[in-house]
């Protein structure tokens, strides 16, 4: 009897100990479009949260506590990023990573700022997000990525100069990241004295836009820029091609990703995009991208921002003493830079990033690199 008695004590006292070793770790949530057309954001999403977090486990973690991760997929459709935004209150994890998209990531915001947790987005860039959370004084909704209208004012007055006295036409694929992003060009761009011939939105997710193609040959289009995603950019380029027209794209972030190539073929040669200025070239990330690359996958696009969202949490609740998200919201924007692959951040009042600087890129023979004026 006694003998069961002291066995059961010990099983106890094991119990609460692996219960204990387990409340030590922490979790982040990462979201973003694991399947579905925008998969290969999802995958950059992964692979950059996933290095983040091992390499800080192997110094020791957050404070003594491990890094897990919880990854989920919101197909960048609103209505999936508010249900899994839900999951993960109830799931009580405190500190997401994500969301990709800009109409999934303003409603979810929503969601996790009546928690009061800490949601930073490493690829959202409608003004809106962070806007809307200064105006209903929400603390807790952060970015780690660049704004639509920063990108706006850098890449509009560029193609007014540049293309003065062409004919130059603004579409976009009706989402908030597409039309954001073609709005705040198309006012930097006007302002600066250049008036597009045409602008228009069209519908994400056809396979034919035979019309489209048509209309800007009529139109005599020198200029195309698409505010939307490589999917559709790499069939109006194709199908561009096979119709014997050739335009200028100028596209936004968007496209920083192989599967433009796949799907445009040599009809993408030439196509420039905007971009934070290269986040894999930069010496703190040396080290993050021939880890990432040992492991068989190429850091481009929001790899290293998603990578850099965990290394601010990290950062943030060791700066603060404390995984409550809005002490952490709040130390990550007390004006002090933090440390990150892509170079020390600092955070405005609203959560945004100071000072983004881009580059114009190029896409060559199936690569892109840095646009040589």
């Amino acid at each position: 009897m006694r003998m069961k008695t002291v066995l059961g004590a010990a099983l106890l006292s094991w119990a609460l100990g692996a219960t204990a070793a387990l409340a030590d770790d922490i979790t982040f949530a990462v979201v973003g479009p694991m399947t579905g057309q925008l998969a290969t954001i999802g995958d950059q999403f992964k692979h950059g949260a996933e290095a983040a977090a091992a390499a800080i486990n192997a110094k020791g973690g957050v404070m003594g506590r491990q890094i897990k991760l919880a990854i989920e997929d919101d197909q960048c459709d609103p209505k999936q990023a508010v249900s899994v935004a839900n999951r993960i209150v109830a799931n009580g994890i405190k500190f997401i990573d994500g969301h990709a998209c800009s109409g999934s990531s303003i409603p979810a915001s929503a969601v996790y700022a009546e928690s009061n947790f800490l949601m930073m987005s490493p690829a959202s860039s409608n003004p809106l997000l962070t806007d809307d959370a200064a105006k209903n004084g929400w603390t807790t909704i952060m970015r780690l990525y660049t704004r639509d209208d920063a990108q706006g004012a850098f890449i509009g007055p560029w193609i007014a100069k540049k293309y003065a006295g062409k004919n130059v036409v603004i579409l976009h694929d009706k989402s908030a990241y597409g039309q954001g992003v073609a709005d705040a060009v198309k006012a930097t761009m006007n302002k600066d004295g250049l008036k597009e011939i045409l602008y228009e939105g069209i519908n994400a997710g056809e396979k034919d836009y035979s019309a489209l193609v048509t209309k800007l040959k009529d139109l005599k289009a020198d200029v195309v820029y698409f505010g939307g995603y490589h999917n559709e950019a790499g069939l109006i380029l194709r199908q561009a091609a096979e119709a014997g027209f050739k335009f200028q794209l100028i596209m936004p972030d968007s496209i920083a990703t192989p599967e433009f190539w796949q799907i445009a073929g040599p009809a993408g040669e030439g196509t420039l995009f905007v971009f934070p200025a290269d986040p894999q070239s930069k010496p703190e990330a040396k080290e993050a991208v021939e880890a990432i690359k040992k492991g068989g996958f190429v850091p481009e696009g929001f790899t290293l921002f998603t990578y850099a969202v965990i290394q601010a949490f990290a950062q943030g609740i060791e700066r603060a003493g404390s995984d409550d998200p809005a002490a952490v919201a709040a130390a990550l924007k007390n004006g002090e830079p933090i440390n990150t692959v892509i170079g020390p951040i600092t955070f405005d009042e609203k959560g945004d990033i100071k000072n983004a600087a881009y580059d114009i890129n190029v896409w060559h023979d199936g690569k892109y690199s840095k646009l040589q004026e």
